[in-house]
């Protein structure tokens, strides 16, 4: 009996500490993966998050200000001379592109309506891909933060069974189901699905915006699209 409860003080005194840095020490090794796991998962969509919302920000304003500047009146030719051939956002790039294959052809079509038909169609085409191309770019690790959404509180939850079956294996080892016995093990196992928690709401909720703000965004470069084809357009008609 002396020996079963020097067992039993020692099992209490190893798990007496509730701090989440003594629940992750103490806790199983198959545990501890999953909550590294985890705190990785969670880290990784903070930042995620955090790049993509000020970069959707600064791609806002620099379409106003392209914007401004495209439809102020001034020569197609000149702003394209003025932007380079690196574009700085992803409606210069539209514009850039249908600029350099207009440039390409000589902006005349002027061999026959057959050819003409053919140019806007290249300029079309060629705004389409690079269209589809900085969308994907906009899109990347977007498919990140699905997943943790979705699988971070399974992970969680298997972390969790995995602890609670440890738990009472020593429960049972030790013979004593007192509270101050039962509690610390049980809590260690709960740390994970509160930890595949908070890795997955912020993933779920990031992802509804930022797939909310693309999708507004990608509107706004397909409606750029069309009118600048529309334009393009009407100056082959006219030459």
């Amino acid at each position: 009996m002396e020996n079963q409860a020097v067992d039993s003080l020692a099992l209490g005194g190893s798990a007496s500490d509730m701090t989440i840095w003594g629940l992750f020490i103490e806790a199983d090794l198959i545990v501890k993966v999953v909550l590294l796991i985890l705190l990785f998962a969670s880290f990784w969509t903070w930042a995620i998050i955090f790049e993509k919302v000020l970069r959707m920000r600064r791609l806002r304003a620099q379409a106003i200000e392209f914007e401004e500047a495209f439809w102020s009146g001034g020569s197609l030719d000149d702003l394209y001379e003025r932007m380079g051939r690196v574009p700085p956002d992803p409606m210069s790039s539209l514009f850039i592109s249908a600029m350099r294959e207009w440039r390409r052809s000589g902006g005349r079509g002027d061999d026959g309506a057959h050819e003409k038909v053919g140019l806007q169609q290249r300029i079309e085409r060629v705004m389409q891909i690079t269209l589809g191309r900085e969308m994907e770019r906009l899109e990347r690790h977007m498919v990140f933060l699905a997943s943790v959404g979705s699988s971070a509180p399974f992970i969680g939850l298997f972390g969790t069974v995995w602890g609670i079956m440890n738990a009472f294996t020593s429960i049972a080892a030790s013979e004593n189901t007192s509270l101050a016995v039962v509690a610390p093990g049980i809590a260690e196992a709960l740390f994970a699905t509160a930890l595949g928690l908070v890795a997955a709401i912020p993933a779920v909720i990031g992802f509804n915006k930022l797939s909310n703000d693309l999708g507004r965004y990608a509107s706004r470069l397909e409606a750029f699209t069309g009118e600048f084809g529309t334009i393009l357009s009407r100056q082959l008609e006219e030459a």
